[in-house]
């Protein structure tokens, strides 16, 4: 009993010794690269429920013992356990994990990490995006991404480009846009681009380029999906401020080839009567630089940010004015977005509220101008002091009255119109994670979006301007809303089962998406005469959606994704239906006979078949129903007279053609990729091969007359097909501590054919005429046709003479029958491209870098419509006036016009230089703080054999466009 007592007493005596033997160890946790202090940053002593976290300043304290490890994590960066041997300060600096970071990547409904992804997902993100004055954000991905081509904007100002996923060859008449996502949400198509969104606040771009991947969004996924995420702010500095600054000038670098006035005198002297000679003027105009102008564009970003506790925040305002080349056109936005996190529950409830918005005024300029300086006569002055038109000179007869049908003065055009429009436009969510406490494995999620956009504008024309001259002037207004609503809900459940190697992912839920739109617009003539027209049209889609995701051992992947949509555009009783897709991965790179290889350090195989719809039919939310519409002036009816004599007309409703058995478009695609790496990832890539089969094409078709209250028919028929390689490179060239230097190259190859296009099929019909051109009512240039492509040009085979000039009405007569007419025109060339490439270099050395991006389409034709309706003699006289033409009459010589010749139909292939920067980065240039200097150069130069403005039009036709800008800016970067 004794050495029991004597033994608790030297128990006792050991405790306060062992407690004397802790001792309270104090430190600061920063980040490596900036030294910024790390708030919540847990630590642990390794094997004990010891614990704390850093507060604001990335302070800790806590008790340790010689001997125990102290173990300090930080979600993104790489954990570190250090050893106490009994010092009284310990500071860490904590080094993000790149390979963390730059695996994840959003996918729909979730994220995934990149080397478990099955299907065909590329991300861009921050680090990847093109410089420059760039106020449309899709802009920032141009040229970086195989399979996604951007095509820029006209220079049209706050204008968006065209976006198309793997060539965009998915539909006939329905829309081949790729369905926009933002923070969740996606947007309504017929809202407008993407140019309320400040290129500042955007995070990533993620492309689900194959159906496997895209066929989560199901019936709008056909073109593509392009998820767009927005940044957010970081735990661990609670306040950090970031001002972005940039001043740009521009100018046009082309113009249209016509000719001058001199060559003008020469032409009308050598080819015309007296009348026509006597209407030269004696001055010398360049109408193209009198409606031409240089630009200006400042754009300035202010953005905060931090987190503090388990909150983070991140909050921006911007302002961007930028100046058209084209005289009066401007555009101005003032955008802001606030993006707030907040995390309770020990973590388990996540609440993100994200609003974007933006306040624009446009000021439309008359376009008519363009075309008008390509025709007006270069010799006349701008202004005639005689002139009843406002001032301006203008084409009139021996009496002085106007020529009606003649070309308008194009700087009257420009000055005698008014166009101004405020649009206001938000988009927004509200996203609650929840992760539940008794079933860890499982979270649920509940998403509300919306998306608005108001665009009211009000027009003016005044009375004595010649374009208006027989109203007397113009003024109106018109009001366009569309709104979406969107409720997402869904549960994610994921569970590692070690003893069976396996991880499972799964995602069920349900989305409900509601769109509203309206358009009312009214417009009075001096003369009394009121036009009125107002539409409105609604749609929603209820969807039920699943994926699962199997990964055994991190070596073999499988992928399922399913959904059902409703969509109350089409028929009760196809309007449900069911898309989904299957992918399959193999990460060799993880098999044992791969582990220690000296080469590769990534290597995956993937195959994916999935199926996709399309239901974007724009003007058609009701399109299998009978429905009446309001005409406009044209198809008034009088009924007697008003009280003051005059006629009374009432507007009438018209019947509207309609397929009550109209149904999707289905889409059907198979794709096969590799991801590989060499010499740990200095240089990695892809390669893709895919085909795609639409079915059930929505196209408008002719129908014999008075069938169904048209000539024309939207309905279901035909089917497409479209195959594609895509290549992508990325290389670390040089990596050093002074000199790194990084490239990413990608190219595209597409091939797409038409397999059906009648109902039945119709061996004397050649196709669906298409593309209209200037130069005659109701001419088109273009076909679909069976066993061609989308779009391709429709034309006579010119003859040439010995010395290789163009022979005037000279055609190949392609049957054979003696007689050259419309049988004789024949299926060529095409205005898409047979390949896209892009080629992105960025160096840095000490604080300096250096960055630019290279853009090339291959095979891609366009028809100079410019030069084939106005480079002749008959153009020259037409309209009982003199009009200047293009220079092209001096090679051809041609007398009349020769629309449908393929001498006009040209190789549009090119090379840009999209942007080229210089910048040089102050490192801690007070209190830590940062700022860039950098100078940037946009649309340098384009390499082409092109006659026209610029090789890079949408559709392929050349007519009436505003050309694209260069670009020389000046900008400033400041963080703190």
């Amino acid at each position: 009993m004794k050495k029991m007592q004597k033994f608790i007493l030297f128990l006792a005596f050991l405790i306060p010794i062992g407690m004397l033997a802790q001792t309270k160890v104090t430190g600061v946790v920063t980040e490596q690269s900036t030294g910024t202090p790390l708030l919540g940053v847990n630590v642990v002593i390794k094997g004990t429920t010891t614990g704390t976290t850093t507060d604001f300043d990335g302070n800790y304290q806590i008790s340790a013992t010689n001997g125990q490890t102290i173990v300090f994590t930080y979600v993104g960066y790489k954990t570190q356990e250090i050893a106490y041997t009994g010092q009284a300060t310990l500071n860490v600096a904590m080094e993000e994990d790149a390979s963390k970071l730059d695996e994840v990547v959003v996918i729909g409904y979730g994220s995934a990490v990149k080397k478990d992804v099955t299907g065909s997902v590329e991300s861009v993100s921050t680090e990847d995006f093109n410089g420059g004055a760039i106020v449309s954000p899709e802009q920032l991905i141009a040229g970086k991404t195989a399979g996604v081509q951007v095509t820029p904007p006209s220079g049209a100002p706050g204008s968006g480009s065209t976006i198309r996923v793997r060539g965009g060859v998915s539909s006939l008449a329905a829309s081949t846009n790729p369905l926009i996502v933002v923070d969740g949400v996606p947007l309504d198509p017929t809202s407008g681009g993407l140019n309320y969104i400040n290129p500042n606040d955007i995070e990533s771009f993620t492309v689900l380029k194959d159906a496997s991947a895209a066929s989560i969004y199901g019936s709008r996924a056909t073109a593509g999906v392009i998820l767009i995420t927005t940044k957010k702010g970081k735990s661990g500095s609670p306040f950090n401020i970031s001002v972005n600054h940039y001043t740009a000038v521009g100018d046009n670098f082309n113009e249209v080839d016509v000719l001058s006035a001199t060559q003008f005198r020469d032409l009308v002297t050598a080819n015309g009567n007296a009348n026509q000679i006597s209407q030269l003027g004696s001055t010398s105009t360049d109408w193209q630089d009198e409606i031409y102008r240089g630009s200006l564009t400042a754009d300035t970003n202010v953005t905060v940010s931090g987190g503090f506790g388990n909150s983070s925040y991140r909050a921006s305002v911007g302002y961007v004015t930028q100046e058209g080349t084209l005289r009066n056109s401007r555009v101005d936005r003032w955008s802001g977005s606030i993006k707030f996190i907040q995390r309770l529950l020990d973590d388990d409830l996540r609440i993100e509220a994200n609003v974007l918005g933006a306040l624009v005024e446009d000021t439309f300029a008359n376009t008519g101008a363009i075309g008008a300086a390509v025709s007006f006569d270069p010799t006349q002055s701008v202004f005639d002091p005689n002139s009843p038109f406002g001032g301006y000179t203008e084409i009139v007869d021996q009496n002085g009255d106007i020529n009606p049908i003649a070309v308008r003065n194009p700087v009257g055009l420009l000055e005698q119109n008014s166009n101004i429009a405020d649009t206001r436009r938000s988009t927004g969510s509200l996203k609650i994670d929840y992760t539940l406490p008794f079933f860890r494995n499982v979270k649920l999620t509940a998403l509300g979006g919306y998306d608005y956009n108001e665009v009211k504008g009000n027009t003016f024309i005044p009375a004595e301007a010649a374009s208006n001259f027989n109203q007397q002037g113009v003024t109106g207004f018109y009001d366009n809303l569309s709104r979406n609503r969107l409720l997402d809900v869904y549960a994610n459940y994921k569970q590692t089962f070690e003893d069976i190697k396996t991880t499972v992912d799964a995602t069920v839920g349900h989305s409900f998406q509601r769109y509203y739109r309206s358009n009312i617009s009214e417009s009075t003539t001096g003369v009394g005469v009121t036009n009125q027209f107002k539409s409105i049209g609604e749609n929603a889609i209820e969807s039920y959606f699943g994926r699962i995701n199997v990964d055994y051992d991190g070596k073999y992947l499988f992928n399922v994704n399913l959904r059902n949509d409703i969509s109350s555009r089409l028929n009760p009783d196809d309007r449900s239906d069911i898309f989904g897709g299957v992918s399959l991965g193999w990460n060799i790179i993880e098999e044992n006979f791969m582990k220690d290889s000296k080469v590769f350090s990534q290597l995956k195989l993937r195959a994916g078949y999935g199926e996709t719809g399309q239901q974007e039919i724009a003007g058609q939310d009701y399109g299998y129903l009978p429905r009446f519409t309001f005409g406009d002036a044209r198809v008034q009816y009088q009924f007697g007279y008003n009280s003051d004599g005059s006629p009374r007309f009432v507007t009438t409703l018209r019947p509207e053609e309609y397929d009550e058995n109209l149904r999707w478009e289905r889409s059907k695609s198979i794709n096969l990729g590799v991801d590989f790496g060499f010499f740990n990832d200095r240089l990695t890539g892809s390669i893709e091969v895919y085909e795609n089969k639409v079915e059930d094409l929505l196209n408008n078709i002719p129908i014999p007359a008075g069938t169904n209250l048209s000539n024309m028919l939207l309905t279901n028929v035909g089917n497409l097909e479209a195959r594609g390689l895509e290549i992508s490179l990325n290389a670390s060239i040089v990596q050093t501590e002074n000199f790194t230097w990084d490239t990413n190259f990608n190219v595209s190859f597409f091939d797409n054919e038409i397999t059906k296009l009648f109902l039945t099929d119709n061996t004397d019909s050649p196709g669906v005429l298409t593309g209209g051109i200037a130069g005659g009512v109701g001419n088109t240039i273009q076909i679909n046709s069976v066993g061609n492509e989308i779009n391709s040009f429709y034309t006579f085979k010119q003859i040439y003479d010995a010395n290789g000039a163009p022979i005037e009405g000279a055609y190949v007569d392609i049957n054979g029958d003696g007689v050259v007419n419309d049988s004789d025109r024949y299926i060529g060339e095409s205005p898409n491209p047979d390949a896209v490439i892009g080629f992105s270099s960025y160096m840095q050395y000490g604080n300096f870098d250096f960055a630019f991006t290279l853009r090339a389409n291959i095979g891609n034709y366009a028809y100079n419509n410019v030069a084939s309706n106005t480079g002749n003699v008959q153009s020259l006289f037409g309209a009982n006036s003199i009009n200047n033409v293009n220079t092209s009459i001096l090679d051809t010589g041609f007398q009349n016009q020769q629309l449908f010749s393929d001498y006009y139909v040209q190789d549009a292939s090119f090379v840009k230089l999209d942007n080229i920067s210089i910048g040089y980065t102050i490192d801690d240039l007070f209190d830590k703080a940062r700022l860039r200097v950098y100078v940037s150069g946009q649309n340098l130069f384009t390499i082409t054999d092109y006659d026209g403005l610029d090789p890079e039009i949408n559709g392929g036709i050349d007519n009436n466009f505003y050309p694209r800008q260069r670009n020389i800016l000046m900008g400033l970067n400041f963080n703190l």
